[in-house]
């Protein structure tokens, strides 16, 4: 792995991009890779590469708009539920400073190394992937908050036992995805070789709040799931009732029509 500045410029923009559920890196063609963990390439013509995470982000450093378009548009054969609306998370590098810091949508560095770079697309990769997901449960609090409320009010579930299990299908989803694909707890693998990145990753690491976010979220995951299966209960509850009344409807009709026959032996 190389340990050279990957650019003379002072100033850069690195920008993430959010473009599917996942990438399908096994077929993607390298050319000109400058490292496999996590896969970096070299865009265009200048000094700017790209990170690329199997969970559906791509990370630019100081790559043109133009290019990262191109390069984005070229990654459409390897992308598993693309997204419509590609989300964006950005953040300025300054190199040349003898301090390491992170602030308000900047990172100060001596020099922008690949090692360097890889930390900081990690970071701006799991935020990017939290902020879909906040956004998602938000709207799920926002469809349950409703049931709940009719629950308290009414006593009843209006809504059927499946779409309240869809509803814990897609929250265990969410987890599976943060934690088994875009490992938003895990530190990045770059840190195996190079612990002396540690400080720059945990300024970053506190910058986007990624273990408050996550846990504030697994709480919310846990809050949802736990209501909809409660709702999903009452309503299977209530459907069994209903069989039963229906079974012993039955039942009922059964003894009325044998009595009737019987009535009919004797009488007629």
């Amino acid at each position: 792995m190389l340990n050279l500045a990957i650019t003379s410029l002072p100033q850069i923009q690195a920008r993430a991009h959010l473009v599917a559920d996942r990438i399908d890196l096994k077929n993607f063609k390298i050319t000109d890779s400058l490292a496999t963990t996590p896969l970096t390439v070299t865009i265009g013509r200048t000094d700017g590469i790209a990170v690329l995470f199997r969970y559906g982000v791509v990370v630019f450093f100081g790559v043109s708009l133009d290019d990262e378009q191109r390069f984005l548009s070229s990654l459409a054969p390897l992308l598993y539920n693309a997204y419509g609306r590609l989300q964006l998370e950005e953040i300025a590098i300054q190199s040349g400073k003898t301090n390491v810091g992170v602030q308000g949508g900047a990172v100060w560095l001596d020099a922008l190394t690949l090692e360097k770079a890889q930390v900081i697309a990690d970071s701006l990769s799991k935020s990017l992937v939290l902020s879909m997901y906040e956004d998602k449960t938000a709207s799920e609090f926002d469809s349950i908050i409703p049931l709940a409320s009719e629950l308290a009010r009414t006593g009843k579930v209006s809504a059927d036992a499946k779409t309240l299990l869809s509803k814990i299908g897609g929250m265990l989803l969410i987890e599976h995805r943060m934690v088994g694909r875009a490992e938003i707890g895990d530190k990045p693998e770059t840190l195996w070789e190079h612990p002396e990145l540690g400080g720059l990753y945990a300024l970053l690491e506190d910058e986007y709040e990624l273990h408050e976010r996550q846990a504030a979220l697994e709480r919310k995951l846990q809050l949802i799931s736990g209501t909809a299966q409660t709702l999903a209960e009452i309503a299977e509850t209530k459907h069994v009732h209903r069989l039963e009344w229906y079974v012993i409807g039955l039942i009922a009709l059964e003894i009325v029509i044998g009595m009737a026959d019987l009535a009919h032996r004797f009488f007629f």
